[in-house]
């Protein structure tokens, strides 16, 4: 029950994080980039600070300055700031196909930090995935675009984060764990919007979002996705095998392909969907094969087969 309750938390988190990239590609129309990352930051800190408050905890906890926690916020940073300038420099499609490698340094950093036994059937599922992931982007020297490095950079930042979530305090809740997460992109989006020229950014007035309330609407709508997305993620990867929960990150690239045709109407072709459909598959078996797993006593350890 935990390997089925830690997937459904992932699918609703990569749904709630494709609306969320929406929103701020588009807020990033309205004002300044370092601007949306700070508001985003802020709005969704301050609404994890209440969510805590409400379950009568505290909004500051010594563990914090642990070690997976500080090593949590930096590849919180690097990951969210990437992704938000691969996100802006590129199609949101090919970012988000990109960002599909992370369940792989996740699965190989759950194996080689936390000794999760991760037998042949799981890793060919995973790859199969991969595949599916391959087919819808069908990479190629001619169509390859520099910004798409931030994509690829902010995999490893994702996929860090991912991995430290897992190791933190349990002492920590979920709506702790939140405030730090959205805490960190305050300083990011204050430091990118005052050196924002080294990124080819223009110098765009904050008042913006006085004089467009379309901005304000876009963030508030980033904030509100970006907190069910976040809290969703924590609970996925604090519940059931990082190796059986990971793979449906996946599914995250199939509801970008299903806003595309919502809102952009984009028209998907053949190898396109067949690509999306091995992704649904190779997720799918992962989740029943944990479930026919046996368990075996070795020693000390519990080794799933």
């Amino acid at each position: 029950m935990d390997n089925t309750r830690g997937s459904i938390f992932m699918i609703l988190a990569m749904a709630a994080f494709a609306v969320e990239d929406m929103f701020i590609k588009a807020a990033a129309g309205f004002a300044p980039l370092g601007v949306v990352l700070t508001l985003f930051g802020l709005g969704g800190m301050l609404i994890f600070i209440g969510l805590t408050w409400r379950r009568g905890e505290k909004v500051f906890n010594r563990a914090v300055l642990s070690r997976p926690i500080l090593i949590r916020a930096a590849c919180e940073v690097v990951g969210r700031l990437c992704f938000a300038l691969a996100i802006i420099l590129t199609p949101l499609s090919s970012a988000s196909a990109i960002l599909q490698a992370t369940p792989l340094v996740v699965v190989i950093g759950a194996a080689l930090l936390f000794g999760e036994h991760v037998g042949f059937k799981r890793w060919l599922a995973i790859l199969i995935g991969f595949v599916g992931v391959l087919m819808i982007v069908r990479p190629g020297l001619d169509g390859f675009n520099p910004a798409s490095i931030f994509a690829v950079i902010c995999t490893l930042g994702f996929a860090g984060r991912d991995l430290a979530t897992r190791a933190a305090p349990p002492v920590l809740s979920n709506m702790q764990l939140g405030v730090y997460g959205f805490f960190v992109l305050i300083p990011t989006g204050i430091v990118l919007q005052l050196f924002g020229d080294l990124f080819g950014f223009e110098a765009l007035d904050v008042y913006t979002l006085i004089a467009d309330p379309n901005a304000a609407w876009l963030i508030l709508g980033s904030v509100v996705f970006g907190v069910i997305a976040y809290y969703s993620l924590t609970i996925a990867m604090r519940t059931g095998d990082v190796s059986v929960v990971t793979p449906f990150r996946y599914t995250r690239l199939l509801f970008a392909l299903i806003l595309g045709m919502l809102i952009f109407n984009e028209e998907p072709d053949a190898m396109t969907l067949l690509g999306g459909l091995l992704v649904v598959v190779s997720g799918a078996y992962t989740l029943l094969q944990s479930r026919r797993s046996k368990v075996v006593i070795d020693g000390p350890r519990l080794i799933l087969r």
